[in-house]
């Protein structure tokens, strides 16, 4: 008998969508955050993986003093930053299927996405997408660029340089094919917050010269520079 593949659905909801003028788009947290047996520094929410790097980012950042563990104050340390900034976050993955049970993006199979392009639709606050990974395959900039394409629409490139920024024409009329007005919406694709990242970073040029300069540099203070720009 076969065995069956370990289903994989995103156990929060889209946060603070009506007031967020900016997005954090990512894919799925780790499997235990969905089977509920979280480790002791992990955080009950939104990218509260204790290996995952985007909140100890935007602690240095923003200087937020946040604990790393399993409680409700920690919980609502993240989410008093996030309102108050006004940012929301919306992972584009509502669910999908895996052979392994593992939190690499390649892995996810028959996956079902979120209707990120409605989301847009519906909440004209929304001015900046910010994605936590590139457009390697099953990553945020990837599906999304799917969705679009179904719309018939697509990014325009603005800068090529890591991150990647882009445009998106977003027609306000509800008939997406009517094209006479439309929002600008920036989407920029940081350098994801994984440690799995850690060696493509590594290689980037721009990493390089600031580590031949600094030999204390490292892919951490490399995404705290570049995240500081966009949050």
């Amino acid at each position: 008998m076969s065995k069956q593949p370990f289903k994989h659905t995103h156990p929060y909801a889209p946060f603070l969508l009506p007031e967020a003028t900016k997005l954090i788009v990512g894919t799925l947290p780790p499997p235990r955050f969905t089977t509920g047996e979280l480790k002791p520094q992990d955080v009950d929410f939104c990218y509260g993986s204790c290996n995952g790097q985007l909140w100890p980012i935007l602690d240095r950042i923003f200087d937020l003093g946040l604990k790393y563990e399993t409680t409700q104050e920690a919980v609502e340390q993240r989410k008093k930053f996030l309102v108050k900034h006004k940012i929301g976050v919306c992972d584009i993955v509502e669910s999908a299927e895996r052979e392994k049970i593992d939190a690499s993006d390649l892995g996810m199979q028959n996956v079902v996405l979120r209707d990120l392009v409605g989301y847009l639709k519906k909440y004209p606050n929304i001015k900046t997408l910010l994605f936590t990974g590139g457009n390697s395959k099953n990553g945020p900039e990837y599906f999304f660029r799917r969705q679009l394409k179904e719309h018939g629409l697509k990014l325009r490139v603005v800068s090529n340089e890591v991150p990647r920024i882009h445009h998106l024409e977003l027609p306000l009329d509800s008939n997406l094919s009517f094209r006479a007005q439309s929002r600008t919406i920036k989407t920029v694709s940081l350098t994801a917050p994984s440690g799995a990242a850690n060696r493509a970073v590594g290689s980037l040029q721009a990493y390089k010269d600031l580590k031949s300069k600094k030999p204390d540099f490292n892919t951490l203070d490399f995404r705290v520079k570049q995240y500081r720009e966009f949050f």
